[in-house]
């Protein structure tokens, strides 16, 4: 398989527009119709839309807001029931199963009980899982269990869980962001106070200059490239940093711009730097000192609002150019184009994905990133600022209310007054301390609400292994996955089918990453056996928490458990009568259009960081891999073999530089095995693409075998981004 050039492949178009079309037909256009224009917030990506305004409007009241993330989302949502006939099958069986396979199952619509040492799933009644649930969280010491959230689940829902869990007796209570952006709240919680976003989507519409570091929107965020075209089209510029040159960021045909469309596409980027994987914190340290070096500093708002500068400075200055041009792999030449650029830009946007947190140095490119925002004044004014791009579309509100295992203190002692009741004051443990702990023999019991951990988990064979050893697990899903059969073989496992959020008994309310509060009506029957997960978690509760302050059934009132939060987190006062009010609403203290931070001294920070290259060196694994996600995914979820954006028809493959596959002697098409300190992906086939040579892509989730636990060491990450690997050779076609 020869690659097509950038010119060949662009992003969005007709094409996905017919996409869309024939997923739209597949749900039915009236069932479609119903669920996309319900005041139901999207269930897809972080940049959020929905609610009040309508299904496919955002807080700015723009319509069409949609993309086909959203109608993916739909139409799972709208599978039929999986026939019971179904489990009949031994659990070895779904294990041959794709993730795609696994989705295109259908929607879990019966409870299900699998008993230790069974090799089946059997179908059962809700008493019967609620007692069997129940029974084995009472008989599990507390602090050997631990309770887990994805981003799909709501605010409710997730405040819920976080408190039975305390009161059960532990602060094991994680999310996923601790795989994903915990790297972010930790890097900007320590530059400026707040880990969250700086703007709201409005500021995105006034901005001059846009970076788009380590992420790739065209594929995990859509509707956030109209606001990169819509920058290009004010005269404004949109610097992509990232390893590979990804075409849907060169150009791409916005469905909702009939010019575009005609035009064949629309131009993004205005410049592109490639720097080599894990390099990161050498390339920023090179663009703060190019700024340096052309005098482009804000100093006046430096000495007003910040402090270390003076450190921040000497680390630019003492760093050799050539140093850190040959780690990155990028030219001084183009570093002070974007730098040169950059210091003429009046109100600039930072905006980053995974590809920056995932590292062992995750949380250093957060505070980097932060360094080149904060020494041109880009942070605490309108239309400028930091915008971390997050994945699920709630998973920062599930942080907000409380889904971590350290409560920050004023929360911790809100929960007690307002609720009269003792929490336990030993740290709990973050998501991948939980599996570690699992893998040692201390878990008895886990809750796990949505989300896919397995999958989502570093060393595929470890994390099925660890989480086999958990003797009880509970899962709560709309449908099944690859993580309800792996890691399932020994223990008693029940799994609860829940509402999707359109479908809840009761409104329920998420945050954007943009700190935007929104509130999703429900309403919508497809299935005759699910329940809304603070339904279950109430009866779980009532159940396993023997002398509970509490009775939890009055949590199963969506609106009692808003004031709850209302009361206790702060920020979120008018969560209390949303409701009735109606009024969406942004998080209180989050936003930054004044440089007024929320630092002990109210001035921002600058690091001075350092940093050993050598780290990346590996002698026995010469290449450095990052895992990705395709155009037809959504986190783990696939709902497409292909990748049309990379013109890549299978997901067992794996990405080399050209030069790379010419030494060794390797063409499109020949097959490897990769190897890792962790395992293996045998006969992997080859595809060539624009990235650094020494540098490799595979996906995600199945590059996970490949991926060790090295994590960084604030935040706890895990490094998916960068894995040290070999290649093998396995086939060469001239040779077949």
């Amino acid at each position: 398989m020869s690659h097509p050039s950038d010119a060949a492949i662009v992003g969005g178009g007709v094409k996905k527009i017919l996409t869309t079309l024939k997923t739209v037909r597949r749900m039915g256009i009236r069932t479609s119709a119903r669920a996309l224009n319900a005041n139901n917030a999207c269930k897809a990506c972080g940049l959020g839309m929905g609610g009040q305004r309508g299904g496919m409007t955002n807080e700015l009241g723009e319509f069409p807001s949609v993309c086909n993330k959203s109608v993916q989302a739909q139409s799972s949502d709208n599978r039929p029931a999986i026939p019971e006939a179904i489990f009949d099958h031994p659990i070895d069986e779904f294990k041959k199963l794709s993730g795609w396979e696994m989705e295109s199952l259908g929607r879990l619509n019966t409870p299900l009980i699998k008993r230790a040492g069974a090799q089946h799933y059997t179908p059962t009644s809700w008493a019967e899982a609620l007692r069997f649930a129940g029974d084995a969280l009472l008989a599990t010491q507390p602090q050997r269990s631990f309770f887990y959230a994805s981003g799909r689940s709501s605010n409710e829902a997730g405040f819920v869980l976080q408190l039975m869990a305390r009161l059960f007796g532990t602060n094991n209570v994680n999310n996923c962001s601790y795989y994903c952006h915990q790297a972010t709240a930790e890097g900007l919680a320590n530059s400026i106070g707040s880990g969250t976003a700086t703007v709201e989507l409005a500021d995105l519409s006034g901005c001059d200059f846009i970076f788009v570091i380590g992420a790739n929107p065209a594929s995990n965020h859509p509707r956030f490239i109209h606001q990169l075209q819509a920058c290009r089209q004010r005269g404004g510029q949109v610097i992509v940093i990232n390893p590979v040159k990804e075409p849907g960021l060169v150009r791409f045909a916005v469905p909702k711009s009939v010019r575009s469309l005609i035009a064949g596409g629309s131009e993004i980027a205005s410049d592109y730097l490639q720097p080599k994987i894990g390099t990161d914190l050498a390339l920023f340290t090179a663009l703060g000192k190019a700024v340096l070096e052309l005098r482009g500093e804000d100093q006046a708002y430096i000495d007003a609002y910040t402090n270390h500068f003076v450190d921040y400075r000497s680390q630019c200055e003492l760093s050799d150019w050539d140093d850190l041009c040959t780690i990155c792999g990028v030219s001084k030449q183009a570093i002070f184009r974007v730098a040169k650029a950059y210091c003429k830009a009046k109100r600039a946007v930072f905006a980053w994905g995974m590809g920056i947190t995932q590292h062992q140095n995750g949380v250093d490119n957060i505070e980097a990133i932060a360094n080149l925002a904060l020494m041109r004044g880009m942070v605490g004014n309108r239309y400028c600022g930091l915008l971390p791009l997050r994945g699920h579309s709630n998973v920062q509100g599930i942080g907000t209310i409380g889904v971590v295992p350290v409560l920050t203190e004023v929360v911790f002692d809100n929960l007690e007054k307002h609720l009269q009741v003792t929490l336990p004051s030993q740290p709990g443990l973050d998501t991948l301390a939980c599996l570690e702990a699992a893998s040692r023999g201390e878990m008895d019991s886990a809750v796990l609400m949505g989300g896919n951990l397995y999958e989502a988990s570093p060393d595929s064979r470890w994390a099925q292994t660890a989480l086999n050893t958990i003797g009880f697990k509970c899962f709560l899903t709309t449908t099944l996955n690859r993580g309800h059969v792996h890691g399932v073989e020994d223990g008693d496992v029940v799994i609860l089918p829940v509402t999707a959020r359109d479908e809840e008994w009761h409104a329920t309310t998420q945050e954007s990453m943009f700190n935007f509060v929104r509130l999703s009506d429900g309403g919508i029957e497809r299935f005759d056996n699910v329940r809304p997960e603070t339904e279950i978690l109430c009866d779980l509760a009532n159940r396993c928490i023997e002398y509970s302050a509490i009775d939890f059934h009055q949590f199963k009132s969506h609106s009692n458990v808003r004031k709850a939060i209302a009361a206790t987190v702060p920020g979120m006062e008018l969560l209390a009568d949303i409701d009735i009010a109606r009024q969406e609403f942004h998080v209180k203290n989050r936003l930054l259009h004044k440089p007024k931070f929320h630092t002990a001294n109210k001035r921002a920070r600058f690091t001075r960081h350092c940093w050993d290259p050598a780290l990346l060196n590996n002698e026995q694994f010469p290449f450095r891999l990052m895992s990705v996600r395709s155009e037809g995914q959504f986190n783990s979820i696939i709902y497409e073999q292909c990748d049309t954006y990379r013109g890549a028809d299978k997901r067992w493959l794996v990405m080399l530089n050209p030069k790379d596959m010419a030494n060794a002697d390797l063409a499109a098409g020949d097959f490897v095995h990769l190897h890792s300190p962790y395992g293996t992906m045998r006969d992997v086939e080859i595809q060539p693409f624009d990235l650094p040579c020494g540098n490799v892509m595979a996906y995600y989730p199945e590059a996970n075998v490949l991926v060790g636990r090295e994590r960084d060491p604030r935040s706890q990450t895990p490094a998916f981004k960068s894995v040290a690997v070999a290649i093998e050779v396995a086939l060469r076609h001239s040779e077949a």
